[in-house]
Formats: structure tokens, C-alpha cells, sequence
């Protein structure tokens, strides 16, 4: 198979689809691997590099869409890369297509196979290739929510840590997934008051176990997102429902009761964020503030930390960008039932059945989309 990386596009992001580990690994399987030139550029890696590796230096995206059978990307298309995607192409990356109408409208038209990261499953009921994304971005949530909070950024000028004599900042996280339990890891480190809620008992039962009596955990209602939510000076924001639009926990009326120059970090951003109030911002232009509350909503925050995030991310979507390229894609697909949960659109059809119905597409089963 020939496969395909191009460097991305996305404002400020930095991340590439593979590797050079990944891309010898990808020809030691008998595979091509064309790379757009400085595709790596932002993770450390030359050209020299892939090329070592065993790839074909590409010098425009023009010419590996043109041509390759898969592209493996880390972002989303972005509407002029979407224009150049060919009917049966393979489209491997993160797509989070439940808030955009607009990239789903165009992956249908294509008529390419769009296997998204995000909602690939595992045998232990997790989502492993969004998982370390997941991981990075709650790390990052708190740092960043720190810097915010300081009064030159507009912040309260809390220091999330306090100091002997002063109290300590207070951070509410809303979700005890994989980015509420690393952005409390981050959060317990810098000595803040962390509070969880949650939903699931089992999984508070699970944080209390790990973090003991450093953290409080109060189930999850609206009357406490309310309540918590207006005495804290971070809310960082990490629910997820797979592969639909995140479900909006925090509504504009609240904010009036929030500290003046609070901030809320909304990581469930690429699902359309888990605040009324909340759009989607670039490492460029990061915050902008609604009723005294400052708003961190980037949608590629992995990106600012790009080689950390790239070498994450390959260590779980190579194993199936392997499979992929060693059987095509519907055998890959047929022997594995977790990578056939990636499937989100195929053939002009919408296969995933949470953005169907978010966005109001007719459901087509993956199995049945594949015997087309």
C-alpha cells in the first residue's frame, strides 16, 4: 500500500501522522511511504530522517492525495484537503465529526473511508487512540488554567499552589475520565484543592482508591456543577461521550455566579465543548472571556506540546495503521470488531451511529456499509 503523510495544516499545530520509527516499521511490511517535506519539522524530525527511514520525500499535499491509497494525519482535514480526498482513499486520523456539520457534509461527498482515532474501542471498553491524547491534554489543562489565573493574563492572580499562610487555588474538574484523572495528577502536584465530579460511582470508588484523601469526589448533578463550579477558580472541563457532541454541563446562566477572573479550561472542546459558552480557539489567539470568566478552549491542545503528543500517539495507531495496510481496509475492519468501531463514514455513508444522529444522517451499519 502506498501511504501517505502529509504535514498539517491546522493554526499552530505541530504534530505529524508518523514518525520515522513508525514509517520503518511501515516499510519492513513491504509499504511505501511518501512524506510531504517538513512534514516533521515540528516534532524534531528531518527529512533526512524519513528519508533514512525509507520514505519518499514529497514536496506538496497535492501530490500525496493525488496518489495515495491511505493518508494517516493527526487533526482533521481542513476544507481544502477534504476537496482533494478521492473516492475508496483511506482516511486515518482524528476526525470529531459530531459539532462539524461542515467536515461530515464533505467526507460523505468524497466517497473516502474515514477511520477516526477517536472512536476505535478496545477489548477493555476503553478508546486507546484517544487515550494518550486524552492524557496529554488533562496535563495540560491545569498548566495552562494556571498561567490564565495570573493577573497579567486578565486571571484572579491565584497561584494554584498557594503558599504557607495563604490558601491554595480551588480546581473543579468536571468528568473522572482519562483527562479529569490526569488533570488531577497535574493539579494535586501543584498543591491546589481538587474537587471530581462524576457520574459513575464505580469510577469515584476507582479515584479515591488511586488519590485517597487528597481529592473530593461528589456525584455528578446539576445543582452541584452549580454549586462547585461557582466557588472555584479553575474549572477544567473533560466529559466525553464517544463520538457524539459533548453534553452541556455548564450553561451561560451559571457564569454570573463564578468568581470574576475564574477560568474554565474546556477540553471536551473537539465535541463541541461542555459549556454553552464555549468555542473552539487556536494556540494563536487561546482565550476570550464571557461575564468576567476567562475561557481556554483550544481545540488541538495536544499540539502545543507536539513531540511528546506524536510519539504518544503513534504508539497506538501504528499497530492498526499495520493491519490496515497489510490486509485493506475491510479485512482489517472484518477481523477486528474494536478498529471497525473507527469506521465513521465510508462510501458516501454515515457508519458511526451517534454522529447520524447528531447531525441527522441516515444510519448505515459499518458491516453493512463495508459489503457495498
Amino acid at each position: 500500500m502506498l501511504i501517505g503523510v502529509p504535514k498539517e495544516i491546522k493554526n499552530h499545530e505541530y504534530r505529524v501522522g508518523m514518525t520515522p520509527t513508525s514509517v520503518r516499521e511501515a516499510v519492513r511490511h513491504g509499504h511505501q511511504v511518501w512524506v510531504q517535506a517538513n512534514a516533521g519539522s515540528g516534532i524534531g524530525a528531518t527529512d533526512a530522517d524519513y528519508t533514512h527511514a525509507g520514505a519518499t520525500i514529497i514536496p506538496t499535499a497535492e501530490e500525496i492525495f493525488a496518489k495515495a491509497d491511505m493518508i494517516v494525519k493527526v487533526k482533521e482535514p481542513q476544507a481544502v484537503e477534504r476537496k482533494m480526498l478521492r473516492p475508496g482513499q483511506i482516511l486515518y486520523t482524528y476526525l470529531h465529526l459530531a459539532p462539524d456539520p461542515e467536515q461530515t457534509k464533505d467526507l460523505v461527498n468524497s466517497g473516502a473511508i474515514c477511520i477516526a482515532y477517536e472512536t476505535v474501542t478496545s477489548a477493555r471498553g476503553g478508546l486507546p487512540l484517544l487515550a494518550p491524547m486524552s492524557q496529554v491534554a488533562g496535563r495540560m489543562s491545569v498548566q495552562s488554567g494556571a498561567h490564565c489565573l495570573e493577573k497579567a493574563q486578565g486571571g484572579r492572580g491565584v497561584l494554584l499552589g498557594g503558599v504557607p499562610g495563604v490558601a491554595p487555588g480551588k480546581v473543579v474538574i468536571l468528568g473522572g475520565g482519562v483527562v479529569g484523572t490526569n488533570a488531577a495528577i497535574i493539579a494535586l502536584g501543584m498543591g491546589a484543592d481538587v474537587t471530581i465530579l462524576e457520574k459513575n460511582t464505580d469510577r469515584m470508588e476507582e479515584l479515591v482508591a488511586r488519590f485517597g484523601t487528597s481529592i473530593k469526589t461528589i456525584y455528578s448533578t446539576q445543582g452541584a456543577v452549580e454549586d462547585e463550579c461557582a466557588t472555584a477558580d479553575l474549572v477544567i472541563g473533560g466529559v466525553l461521550i464517544p463520538g457524539a457532541a459533548a453534553p452541556k454541563l455548564v450553561t451561560k446562566a451559571m457564569l454570573k455566579d463564578w468568581k470574576p477572573g475564574s477560568v474554565l479550561v474546556d477540553v471536551a472542546i473537539d465535541q463541541g465543548g461542555c459549556a454553552e459558552t464555549s468555542k473552539a480557539t487556536t494556540h494563536a489567539d487561546p482565550t476570550y472571556v464571557v461575564d468576567g470568566v476567562i475561557h481556554y478552549c483550544v481545540a488541538n491542545m495536544p499540539g502545543g506540546v507536539a513531540r511528546t503528543s506524536t510519539f504518544a500517539l503513534n504508539n497506538v495507531t501504528l499497530p492498526f495503521a499495520l493491519a490496515i495496510a497489510n490486509k485493506g481496509w475491510k479485512k482489517a475492519l472484518s477481523d477486528d470488531p474494536h478498529l471497525m468501531n473507527g469506521l465513521n463514514v465510508a462510501n458516501g455513508k454515515v457508519t458511526y451511529k451517534a454522529v447520524a444522529d447528531d447531525l441527522g444522517y441516515s444510519y448505515v451499519a459499518a458491516e453493512k456499509a463495508m459489503a457495498a
